[in-house]
């Protein structure tokens, strides 16, 4: 029973079985049960003596679709079909029948308990399955299910590239009596960030699953232990709750009453409750906790407890959830646009200070892409075979960035690149990998000095003679702590905040944001690093092979997100890019390739390498990952839909069942958004940075008219809010992953329009997620007034 085990028994039981056994062991309100142990599985599979079949049938190379589906089937047929043990067998249905009441069947909760669930290097978490208002005829099948969850495909091949034997891996199985809960959520007993006496709580009504999973958002309430008063209250519109239906015993999920929608899910008295119980968990563990509650009748039950690893080690207990984030993030969302004037002052040859030295040793300064500041050596690269001698560490100097130069790009400590603005490559994945950048400084190839120490300030824009102070040179860096929000606690808003992502390395640091998934995945810069064109490559090494470079970057990123969706964007390169690849010479010249045979044009007229792309997806939905959604470059019309549609069935994915839609980047596809969104499309999403340079004739690399390349021109503007009022019409959702994404004026436009999602870069998605939220709580307050 789950009384008898605690915090030492996480090999046995797995780490929820133990949790909930300490809980229990500490006098707290724990629903009973008890666990099947890991060793349990083991034994099963030794003594039925599959154990040799099964780890053999799993051992497949996890590039090779095919053999994983495989691999999962016979996995699952070996375990479901072989007979448990009678003695097994008795044990469960008889530790399952003493949980019923008057001789009623219990409703349990069926949970994996994997012994190996959180690594530091590894995270199996989610990997395996729970069930939920299990009864005594779905027990024994059900316990079996969360055994062969073990080697579903995404399972296998994570375990494979982790470099993690699958026999190492043991599993045991949490069964638990349900609470039917009316309402619950989750607390964080102390400030996530600083550990503060401040307790966070998320409720919503009905079952957690709600809440854990995103599917409703929450009520948000903030309660300072020091004051012993709630200081903060955010009720959210809570659209569906998770119940137990009534006549099947299922979990359904229903539409709540418009008079509960609104309402405040705890009262004062039951905050006081939880924030006792949360205080006498963090008590017994001597550390602050996420704790998972629920409650029924009146009583709260705790439901799971983990502790909060995210609070800095140079916390001082004290500061305020939200407030500072909120200020520091309109400013940093501003760095991250180029809004600020730092560096234009600097250009002008004005003065600033860079960690309190004075500026008079700047040599070069530009747009300052990506912040951070870092000191190094200086690497001039001019040609792709000068990349070798980009090493940790150094600040690469080049003209502007390609994808070939993403490997050298991820050991520099910095980029300075002549060229480009805010929107270029190097500025677009300098900030996915957290590398500090300044961009468009107009001469460092020629100023700067290969091997000079320098100082860049990626947040100034500037580039000083030597080290700084401030700077921390040969430290490696750590993107995916950078991209972590200092406080786990996200802002609970209706509109969706999700992350761009452009290439696969970046995933990681992208989900470790708490985005609501990724609004915009880039596959062209994936293609675009094999150094080969798409058809040369098809060429040198088959088709298969192309499919197959596709699929293990865009799995990279879906297998971070999973289940959250993932939007991945067809190719869309233009032809000056293509033609520096091998297999490019007889790439067109054209005079604008911004203007020219790019997106889905060049699909549809070139369909070899777009089949095989839709090939790729294809075998991606046959893997399971139904988190992915498809959406298609540069659509004028219906006529291109159509083109797309009959491409996407020749290819095995049937529109009607998977979600997909189109880039709104010219101003005919917003004229003509009902025209589309008749055609089938799912959703419409605003590249605002082609939109605006379409919109305006501005050329946003052209240097003599990018000041008059405005996101936030009013024709723009107008062209974007009444295509959202026609897509809400007509129910096709409506999202965003332009630039302008991240501006806090875009930000509250489009919330006020009521646009689905918004997706923005990996270093401001918690800036995003603020405005919004401020943005939606004017609105309620405003509607009310």
């Amino acid at each position: 029973m789950l009384e008898d085990v605690d915090a030492g028994d996480v090999g046995t039981v797995g780490g929820k079985a133990a949790s909930l056994g300490e809980l229990i062991g500490a006098g707290l309100p724990v629903p009973p049960g008890f666990a099947v142990t890991a060793g349990t599985y083991r034994t099963f599979i030794e003594e039925a003596g599959i154990d040799v079949e099964l780890f053999d049938a799993v051992d497949v190379d996890p590039e090779d679709s095919a053999a994983l589906r495989e691999a999962e089937a016979r996995a699952e047929e070996l375990i479901l079909e072989t007979p448990f043990p009678e003695p097994v067998r008795e044990e469960i249905l008889s530790q399952y029948r003493a949980m019923g009441e008057d001789g009623a069947e219990a409703f349990v909760a069926v949970r994996s308990s994997a012994t190996a669930e959180d690594l530091p290097d590894s995270s199996f978490a989610g990997q395996q399955e729970t069930f939920l208002n299990v009864r005594e005829e779905d027990l024994l099948r059900r316990v079996k299910e969360c055994w062969a969850s073990l080697f579903t495909q995404r399972a296998i091949y994570y375990r494979q590239q982790r470099g993690f034997p699958h026999e190492d891996v043991d599993i045991a199985v949490v069964v638990q009596r349900m609470v039917d809960a009316e309402k619950s959520g989750v607390m964080f007993t102390s400030h996530p960030s600083t550990g503060a006496p401040q307790v966070t709580i998320e409720a919503a009504w009905g079952l957690g699953e709600a809440v854990v999973s995103g599917t409703v958002s929450p009520d948000n309430y903030v309660y300072d232990r020091g004051r012993a008063e709630v200081d903060e209250v955010t009720v959210a519109d809570k659209k569906v709750e998770m119940v137990k239906d009534a006549e099947t015993g299922e979990t359904v999920q229903l539409d709540v009453g418009e008079d509960r929608r609104t309402e405040r899910v705890l009262s004062d008295a039951e905050i006081g409750d939880l924030v006792a119980l949360g205080e006498r968990v963090e008590d017994h563990y001597g550390t602050p906790q996420d704790v998972e509650w629920a409650i029924y009748d009146g009583e709260i039950y705790m439901l799971q407890s983990r502790p909060i690893t995210t609070i800095r080690e140079d916390a001082g207990g004290e500061g305020e959830a939200g407030g500072g984030g909120d200020t520091g993030g309109d400013a940093a969302a501003g760095a991250a646009t180029g809004d600020g004037g730092t560096a234009g002052s600097a250009a002008n040859g004005g003065t600033s200070a860079v960690g309190g030295e004075e500026d008079a040793d700047v040599l070069v300064d530009g747009l300052g892409a990506s912040p951070g500041v870092v000191s190094g050596a200086v690497r001039i690269v001019h040609k792709l075979d000068h990349l070798d001698q980009v090493q940790d560490g150094d600040v690469m100097v080049t003209e502007m960035t390609m994808p070939d130069m993403v490997p050298a790009m991820k050991r520099a400590a910095g980029i300075v690149t002549d060229e480009g603005g805010m929107t270029s490559h190097a500025a677009i994945i300098s900030r996915e990998l957290g590398v500090p950048a300044v961009v468009g400084t107009g001469n460092g190839t020629r100023v700067l000095e290969d091997g000079r120490q320098v100082t860049l300030d990626g947040d100034k824009g500037t580039i000083r003679a030597g080290e700084s102070a401030s700077a921390e040179p040969g430290e490696e860096f750590e993107p995916v702590e950078a991209a972590r929000p200092e406080t786990p606690v996200k802002p609970m808003t209706a509109t969706e905040v999700k992350v761009n992502v452009s290439i696969p390395e970046a995933g990681e640091r992208a989900a470790a944001t708490g985005a609501d998934g990724v609004g915009l995945l880039r596959i062209e810069h994936m293609v675009l690093s094999l150094g080969k064109t798409p058809e040369q490559y098809i060429a040198d090494h088959g088709a298969r092979a192309y499919q197959d470079e596709l699929i293990e970057g865009v799995r990279r990123v879906a297998d971070e997100f999973y289940p959250r969706p993932v939007r991945v964007r067809t190719i869309d390169a233009p032809t000056d890019e293509f033609r520096e690849l091998e297999g490019g010479a007889g790439e067109p010249a054209e005079h604008n390739p911004m203007l020219g045979w790019r997106g889905i044009r060049r699909s549809l007229d070139k369909p070899e390498p777009f089949q095989q792309e839709l090939a790729a997806f294809a075998r991606l939905y046959d893997m399971g990952y139904d988190n992915l959604e498809v959406m298609f470059p540069l659509v004028n019309d219906a006529k291109d839909v159509e083109g797309i549609t009959r491409h996407m069935r020749e290819a095995g994915i049937d529109p009607e069942t998977h979600r997909w839609g189109v880039m709104i980047e010219t101003p005919a596809s917003a004229l003509l958004i009902e025209e589309l969104a008749e055609a089938g499309i799912d959703f419409a999403s605003f590249g605002t940075n082609d939109l605006t340079q379409y919109t305006l004739a501005v050329d946003r690399n052209n240097e003599h008219v990018a000041d008059r390349f405005d996101e936030l021109h009013p024709a723009v503007l107008r062209l974007i809010g009444d295509t959202i009022e026609t897509c809400r019409e007509v129910g096709v959702d409506t999202s965003i992953c332009g630039q302008a994404g991240s501006k806090p004026e875009m930000v509250e436009f489009l919330v006020e329009k009521g646009v689905s999602s918004i997706s923005a870069n990996i270093d401001a998605v918690r800036d995003v997620q603020h405005e919004v939220k401020r943005t939606e709580q004017r609105l309620l307050l405003d509607s009310v007034r």
